[in-house]
């Protein structure tokens, strides 16, 4: 059955491009709530499965366990780097990886294996701010 556009998918889909890297649906859903578009959570929720059931999104579990999105600029089997920082996403080949996951499923007798493999780590920007250093008490307190 296909998905009908209505003005609040089109809204979704062009707040998660606007957002530029994986944002989660609450994140998305303040994003859109403060421009007053009134879309509800559920129905964020709801379209960013579509957008990731269809392709159009990319759809991950960051290294808290939370679903994250973004708007897909490849289709096809791909993976990321992401900061952990900034959010600031590359779409990466993994030749070496999708060779692993064959050569293990068929080591062990399994068929139509399927892999998920994306990587958190600090962008080379995030890595560059240097860190601000703690504040201490004055001793003479």
């Amino acid at each position: 059955m296909a998905q009908r556009n209505t003005w609040q998918r089109d809204r979704v889909r062009a707040a998660l491009g606007d957002a530029g890297g994986f944002v989660s649906a609450q994140d998305l859903h303040a994003n859109l709530r403060s421009d007053n578009t009134g879309i509800g959570l559920a129905t964020v929720y709801r379209t960013l499965a579509t957008l990731a059931a269809s392709g159009e999104a990319d759809q991950l579990q960051s290294p808290e366990g939370e679903a994250i999105y973004r708007a897909c600029s490849t289709t096809g089997h791909h993976h990321h780097l992401i900061c952990r920082s900034c959010g600031k996403a590359v779409e990466i080949e993994a030749r070496e990886v999708e060779a692993w996951a064959q050569r293990t499923a068929a080591a062990h007798g399994f068929t139509e294996a399927e892999h998920v493999v994306d990587i958190f780590g600090l962008c080379a920007e995030c890595t560059a701010v240097p860190s601000t250093p703690a504040v201490t008490a004055d001793a003479g307190d």
